[in-house]
């Protein structure tokens, strides 16, 4: 008993340590998202499971995450493909990261079918 007692304290001292010592912190996207709920932007969940709209998102994605000098938000950059239509969006750190990632999605789907939402987001320095 008196071990599960200790467990318990344990847990218990974990969750409060968890909870009161790290500050959280807001998102820096939350106009992105609020921008991505409305019914006229197209999302991920729109691409259909076909086969070439998957090879064509999967080439791009293989393609960035290649370029090992990209950052996160690069490397996280929104691929959404419909009817071999592709469309890029998000924050990207640079605009060289910005042209790679339209190469990359030019090569894939053709230059004419590309759609370009890519906004260059610099990190922000103290």
């Amino acid at each position: 008993m008196k071990l599960n007692n200790k467990v318990f304290c344990l847990v218990f001292s974990l969750a409060a340590f968890n909870s009161t010592s790290f500050a959280q912190t807001a998102a820096d996207n939350s106009n992105v998202n609020q921008r991505d709920s409305q019914i006229k932007e197209l999302t991920a969940d729109q691409q259909k499971i076909n086969t070439m709209d998957t090879q064509i998102t999967a080439q791009i994605r293989k393609d960035i995450m290649a370029k090992k000098n990209l950052s996160t938000y690069a490397q996280n950059i929104k691929i959404i493909t419909v009817n071999g239509r592709v469309t890029v969006k998000g924050p990207v750190r640079s605009k060289a990261e910005k042209n790679s990632i339209l190469k990359y999605a030019r090569a894939a789907a053709g230059a004419t079918n590309v759609v370009n939402e890519i906004e260059v987001t610099p990190k922000k320095t103290n």
